[in-house]
């Protein structure tokens, strides 16, 4: 038996052999995921196999008075759940393409790479991340900063349709025409259990894009000149500019060792042509230490940022940018100082992303960039060199991107979540969750609390 916050409960009257309590082998390979730092460590655990599996435990959850965290790929793990139920999402994992309305029906559990590969086959493609290994579910309900996102926008704001359990254990249906839809994109589960969407692809089937690296001496000229390139870029081109400093050891290429480098990440859906002419510039900044900049199907974007793909422990927050000017880009480069720890990320913004839409809850869409900044995990608490980066960025800080933060739990207090969305917004939010979760079951994330 093991004690609950509403008593006791006994693991021989649970519902299904696909509920886990501590006690069972099958716990530990559930709550493990992506974050390593920290896991999910509930009471119980719901391996959902369909939705009816996800509906059946947030209703017991409510009957026991339990809370409910949810996890597929543990990529974006925020809050971890000391209590109540953790329900699992990886089974979900479905994928109906339909190719004549260029649109995909997905489960809960189903990963960038996968829908990727399966739009591909009909010459489509979603608007997938950087990682192939990032759940898509959790990747729209906060927001969805993609490859293609100055000529499409958000991922989010192509959202169709959302399969939702609410936490009266009611199965619902959402069109865009609803009040809950749009809360719901952008404020990652605050509002319940996403067990399936369907979402718009595009017609893309191969881009141009690629990486340059610069050497340390090149590494301020190209941010600025980076920096220059990007006010006239049109909106075919999505690019980024990520700052790290490697250690000087055995692991990392030798070129690279000791150095402080920045790698220019593009994706562009010009042709291969004019993307050619679109990066002369680029190319004159400087000698490279690596230029693979090229034409590639759709399938292989995964190949642009190479994101890590092995488990591990780390943290990550960002600032949302109203401009860079070069004080802007002095202030980085000094903050960043000697310490490998931290890699800075630039990202492009504007384009279609700075339309705002009535679909989503997502905000701050005048930023111009996002500086996203990754360390690694130690724990729950957030690296000291974050707050010192974003301190010195202040000056130019519009807000937060939520779905740019990750790991450091001890940091998600209310503030942080209002840096999200402006006052009227987090206030109507607020207001929505005390319809639909007055009692704040869906608490483990940057949370709304009811109002």
């Amino acid at each position: 038996m093991m004690t609950t916050q509403s008593g006791v409960m006994r693991t021989s009257n649970l519902p299904g052999d696909n509920w886990y309590t501590p006690d069972t082998d099958q716990y530990a390979v559930e709550i493990a995921g992506f974050q390593t730092s920290y896991a999910h460590r509930p009471e119980l655990v719901v391996a959902a196999h369909h939705a009816e599996d996800v509906r059946a435990a947030v209703e017991y959850a409510a009957r026991h008075g339990l809370l409910v965290a949810v996890q597929n790929t543990g990529h974006g793990l925020s809050v971890p759940a000391r209590s109540g139920v953790l329900i699992t999402t990886s089974r979900l994992d479905h994928i109906t393409i339909d190719a004549a309305r260029r649109r995909a029906q997905i489960g809960a559990g189903v990963r960038a790479g996968a829908l990727v590969a399966a739009a591909a086959e009909h010459g489509l493609a979603p608007l997938n991340g950087s990682s192939p290994s990032v759940g898509m579910v959790g990747y729209l309900l906060g927001g969805g900063v993609g490859l293609m996102m100055r000529e499409f926008g958000y991922a989010a704001d192509h959202v169709t349709s959302i399969a939702l359990v609410t936490a009266d254990g009611r199965r619902r249906t959402l069109q865009p025409s609803d009040e809950l839809f749009a809360a719901v994109l952008g404020t990652g589960g605050n509002f319940g259990v996403v067990t399936g969407m369907e979402v718009e692809l595009v017609p893309v089937s191969r881009i141009f894009g690629g990486q340059l690296v610069f050497n340390t001496p090149l590494v301020p000229a190209a941010v600025k000149a980076w920096r220059d390139w990007t006010s006239t870029a049109p909106e075919t081109v999505t690019s980024s500019m990520t700052l790290v400093r490697f250690l000087d050891q055995q692991g990392f290429p030798p070129q690279l060792r000791g150095h402080f480098v920045t790698s220019l990440k593009i994706v562009s859906t010009a042709t291969a042509e004019q993307s050619e002419h679109l990066v002369a510039p680029l190319r004159r900044i400087g000698p490279t230490l690596s230029d693979d900049l090229r034409e590639m199907p759709y399938a292989e974007s995964y190949a642009v940022h190479r994101d890590l793909d092995d488990p591990h422990a780390y943290a990550a927050t960002n600032a949302l940018l109203s401009e860079l000017p070069d004080a802007a880009i002095d202030r980085l480069l000094a903050a960043l100082g000697d310490e490998p720890s931290t890699v800075a990320d630039l990202r492009h913004l504007g384009g279609a992303a700075s339309r705002p839409t009535a679909t989503s809850s997502i905000e701050h869409r005048d930023a111009r960039y996002a500086l996203r900044l990754t360390g690694q995990g130690s724990g729950t608490a957030e690296p000291t060199e974050f707050r010192e980066l974003l301190a010195a960025m202040e000056p130019w800080t519009i807000g937060r991107h939520l779905n740019f933060i990750y790991g450091a739990p001890d940091a998600a207090d209310e503030a942080q979540t209002r840096s999200g969305y402006a006052a009227d917004s987090y206030a109507r939010l607020a207001k929505l969750k005390s319809v639909y979760d007055p009692g704040n079951m869906f608490r483990f994330n940057r949370n709304i609390p009811p109002a």
